[in-house]
């Protein structure tokens, strides 16, 4: 794995942050295919996903921050500023990404699901990309595995220290014991998603919150399952991980998204 492409001075620039504008640009593209067959204005929807973008960085840094502040920046604040050291939260993206949604919704008079449902049919394919830039960082690894599908990452990755913290390993081996590739598991899974869903909503697209409900329980499901192979220390709620909790929570709202599609706003919809 290469986390790290050159560094320029104090910056550094990584394969995580890569990936994120490659899955960015990508998920752009994908949006404007789908505004041109749905008749919709591709030049607003992308002034809005600028703005989105922008807002998720900022929820995604901030939970982050919040869940490592003790060990991570208490001791050295303006570390918080680093984005190119890595270090975001994607629910924290999630939460922090509505904000412009609900913004523009109640500016333009529209149905918050306007924009979000087109945003949902593409966003699964973003984070293919964000996963794969995780597994090139060695963050969000999976649990110590003997199998075939193990991976071990070199020294100094996040799974290395903590297997070396955790006294698996010396500081002085030169990789990680194996571990469950979750970052590629997810990848793949929210690869499958972007699939069904960009599929579906040219054909669906009127049916306001459908294709937002199918991402939050797919997302969710697949999320929650992912969770209990995961290796990297995670603060807990209960029984569940934070992101488990979450995503329980995830999975009840897009259950309603889909009930309130059908139901509520099923006039809206052309045959």
């Amino acid at each position: 794995m290469h986390s790290e492409l050159f560094q320029i001075g104090p910056i550094t620039l990584r394969m995580y942050g890569l990936c994120m504008a490659f899955g960015f640009l990508a998920a752009w593209r994908m949006l404007t295919i789908l505004c041109k067959r749905t008749g919709q204005n591709a030049d607003q929807v992308a002034m809005l996903l600028t703005w989105v973008m922008v807002a998720a960085i900022i929820g995604a840094r901030t939970v982050y921050v919040a869940e490592h502040w003790a060990d991570e920046f208490a001791r050295n604040p303006m570390a918080v500023f680093r984005l190119d050291q890595g270090g975001l939260v994607y629910y924290g993206g999630f939460i922090g990404a509505m904000i412009p949604y609900i913004a523009y919704a109640r500016y333009h008079r529209k149905s918050f699901f306007v924009m979000a449902d087109i945003s949902a049919a593409v966003l699964p394919l973003g984070q293919a990309f964000g996963r794969v830039g995780c597994f090139m960082h060695g963050c969000c690894f999976g649990n110590r595995t003997d199998t075939c599908c193990g991976v071990s990452f070199p020294k100094g990755s996040p799974a290395w220290w903590e297997q070396v913290k955790a006294g698996l390993i010396s500081d002085i081996a030169p990789r990680s014991l194996p571990v469950i590739p979750t970052q590629l598991i997810e990848s793949a899974a929210t690869l499958a998603l972007f699939a069904v869903l960009f599929t579906l909503y040219p054909r669906h697209h009127q049916r306001r919150g459908f294709i937002s409900g199918l991402y939050l329980i797919g997302y969710a499901v697949l999320r929650f399952g992912i969770e209990y192979l995961r290796g990297a220390p995670r603060a807990a709620v209960g029984p569940f991980s934070i992101s488990q909790a979450i995503s329980l929570a995830l999975l009840a709202v897009g259950a309603g998204c889909v009930a309130w599609a059908f139901t509520t706003n099923k006039q809206d919809v052309q045959d």
